[in-house]
């Protein structure tokens, strides 16, 4: 049964990563690049103060600096306990896939922090920011949805590293929210 879900789970990745071309490769390898989207984050974050004000901006900021070392760290133990080789490590594919990231970075595919990291962004600002912009949150998913496809059309994850990269995202991301909720309440607005 695993066996045949991995066999689907490449045959996906191999379909997805080969609808690329050489046009669209620098775009989507500037969306794959963890700079781009800092002026995002920047924007994010001036929200949060024009909304909130500075003292909870400031909190919010030990709160998401916890959730990325989070996510990240969660990330990294996981890929050193699963062991599964990234796409353009595998040397059953690698020479079939359209590989144009810049370096295999690591051997370790499972799961995908890129898709963790922005989906956490994704769900804790745009539930954080909610109650003054209602639609946020479906942009910053959206954009997290686009960041985590960048990861297989330059071929360094498959499809289950990003659906489970983004469902522990989503899944940090909510509870991070609900741990800033808390914190707020007991700190900030006591």
């Amino acid at each position: 049964m695993l066996d045949r879900l991995l066999e689907l789970d490449t045959e996906l990745f191999l379909y997805l990563n080969g609808l690329g071309s050489p046009t669209w490769d620098a775009m989507w390898l500037l969306i794959t690049d963890e700079l781009t989207f800092i002026p995002l984050y920047a924007i994010l974050l001036f929200l949060i103060y024009k909304k909130y004000g500075l003292k909870p901006l400031l909190l919010m900021v030990v709160v998401i600096a916890a959730l990325i070392t989070f996510t990240d760290q969660t990330t990294n133990i996981v890929k050193r306990s699963v062991l599964r080789f990234r796409p353009c490590a595998c040397e059953d594919i690698m020479d079939t896939i359209r590989y144009i990231a810049e370096r295999c970075s690591s051997n370790r595919s499972f799961f995908s922090g890129h898709a963790a990291n922005s989906m956490a962004a994704a769900v804790f600002g745009g539930l954080v920011l909610r109650p003054y912009f209602k639609n946020l949150i479906f942009l910053l998913l959206f954009w997290s949805f686009i960041v985590a496809y960048s990861r297989i059309y330059v071929g360094v994850h498959y499809p289950i590293d990003i659906l489970c990269g983004m469902t522990f995202g989503a899944l940090a991301g909510f509870g991070f929210y609900k741990l800033n909720r808390y914190l707020l309440n007991k700190f900030i607005y006591e």
